[in-house]
């Protein structure tokens, strides 16, 4: 056989890493506020900063070989219309129930409606199994599911959500009461030094 062009300079695929579902103590790193047709949200980019997985999502991005990267340490948090809906007042719970979280995870912090004050915060996470199916591909993700306060993960106090599952649809082809598959995200190569996105 002829040796093949690129094949030295080719990476080989790797185990990839997955985040254990469990509670963690996050630091939050970036902050965007995001106005969409079916509403805002407030997007917090974050990584793990206690613990054996500390500096997680770093690693995981700067392992990432495709052209368009991306930062995996995400969480959404919907902004309340403020329309006196019965939607709207769960959402008004939610959110209120994420920024008190902080507070208490932060001496001396006090929400101001600066949404940027939450960079470089401390935040607690509460992660999960979330099911996928994209392009005929099927599995399960570490999510970030909620957040809490710092102490509740210190404490060991939490319980780990359930997994959240696709809504059922007839004939998908998986069996119900299906468990979560392998996957998740890449080790890190040796002398990897991509800049963070932000």
């Amino acid at each position: 056989m002829e040796k093949l062009n690129g094949y030295d300079k080719a990476q080989a695929y790797s185990e990839q890493e997955k985040l254990p579902v469990g509670g963690y103590i996050l630091k939050i790193l970036d902050v965007k506020y995001q106005k969409n047709d079916w509403g805002k949200v407030i997007i917090l980019s974050f990584d793990i900063e206690e613990g054996e997985y500390k500096g997680f999502f770093a690693a995981n991005y700067k392992a990432q070989t495709q052209e368009d990267k991306k930062w995996k340490g995400t969480y959404r948090l919907r902004v309340p219309k403020d329309d006196g809906s019965e939607q709207d007042n769960w959402t008004m719970r939610r959110f209120k129930t994420v920024i008190s979280a902080f507070e208490e995870s932060n001496s001396g912090y006090h929400w101001n409606w600066d949404e940027q004050t939450l960079k470089g915060k401390m935040i607690g996470a509460l992660f999960n199994n979330k099911e996928y199916e994209f392009d005929g591909r099927h599995g399960f993700f570490t999510n970030c599911h909620s957040l809490v306060t710092v102490e509740k993960i210190r404490s060991g106090k939490f319980e780990i959500p359930a997994d959240t599952l696709l809504k059922e649809k007839k004939d998908n082809g998986y069996p119900a009461g299906s468990t979560p598959a392998g996957g998740g995200f890449m080790n890190i190569p040796e002398g990897a030094k991509d800049e963070l996105p932000f």
